[in-house]
């Protein structure tokens, strides 16, 4: 494993390893580059993505870099968590090749002029509440997606917005990579793993809880008359039932289309249903969501 600072070492090191795999005997390169891209502080669910990058192509390159673009003014990016060296075990566990490791003066060596902006798919959930943070968060993985190049890209679905957003944005611009979005990775308790969870007191991640018990109610719920507005009153009532857990949103939609819908029955063929939700324990904001087939 080779951990890297800079984009011209990153391209020049990859350039190299290609061409191994392409000149040599042993490999035909069938299955090229896989990227994970994260802000660090690993744990399980990115051990994931890596696992299946690492299953599914013959170089892995995860990325560290916890980018300020996406975080608005009165954000966690000062006190967002980080832990160099246990990432790096995690990597090495993982079996990575290539780690990139930039400092923001390497990301962004000038006032960034260009963003790119997806309308539409981010104006709700995340987007609504966080103004600002998918241009962050589309810029900053366009940015990375044109250093490395991978042939695959993995994202977790527990942030499943920020996945449409990304396969749209590759979709749009034709950029030559397959996004490839992997189930959530939960605690034994069910609590969805977040490099943010390390935030929550004791009595925070007691009932924190009831984010995943909601949510595991909600087949069970639509049964009863499939409408999402009671849906999401139902989700409501129950998260409340937490003392500190204050409610940013709640919501069902049609999901990749992020439509809003008013009966279970109103979801089209080929979408699924999702239900999503954040919620603040403190000073701590969790997401969390369930995507159910419904057709």
């Amino acid at each position: 494993m080779e951990v890297i600072q800079t984009v011209a070492e990153l391209r020049s090191k990859l350039n190299e390893r290609k061409k191994h795999y392409t000149n040599s005997q042993a490999s035909n390169y069938n299955s090229g580059v896989g990227f994970v891209p994260t802000m660090g502080f690993l744990h399980a669910g990115h051990a994931s993505l890596l696992q299946q990058a690492r299953q599914d192509c013959d170089i892995v390159v995860l990325s560290i870099f916890v980018n300020p673009l996406q975080f608005g003014p009165k954000e966690d990016f000062e006190r967002y968590p980080r832990d160099p060296e246990r990432d790096l075990a995690l990597a090495r566990q993982a079996e990575v090749d290539y780690v990139f490791m930039p400092e923001t003066a390497e990301m962004y060596p000038e006032p960034i002029k260009t963003m790119i902006k997806v309308s539409d798919l981010t104006d709700k959930l995340d987007g609504a509440s966080r103004p600002g943070h998918f241009d962050g968060v589309a810029t900053v993985v366009a940015k990375l997606l044109h250093i490395v190049e991978p042939d695959r890209v993995y994202f977790g679905l527990k942030d499943a917005q920020q996945v449409v957003v990304i396969q749209r944005m590759v979709k749009d611009l034709h950029m030559r990579t397959v996004v490839v979005p992997c189930s959530i990775v939960r605690e034994a308790d069910g609590l969805a793993m977040s490099s943010r969870n390390v935030y929550l007191s004791a009595e925070e991640r007691k009932q924190s809880l009831v984010l995943s018990q909601a949510l595991n109610q909600v087949s069970g719920w639509l049964e009863a008359s499939g409408e999402i507005k009671a849906l999401e009153q139902q989700l409501t009532a129950y998260i409340q039932t937490a003392a500190l857990a204050e409610i940013d949103y709640v919501k069902a939609l049609s999901y990749p289309s992020l439509l809003e819908i008013a009966h279970i029955k109103d979801v089209k063929a080929g979408e699924r249903l999702i239900v999503a939700l954040a919620v603040k324990f403190g000073r701590t904001r969790l997401i969390d969501n369930n995507l159910l087939d419904v057709n």
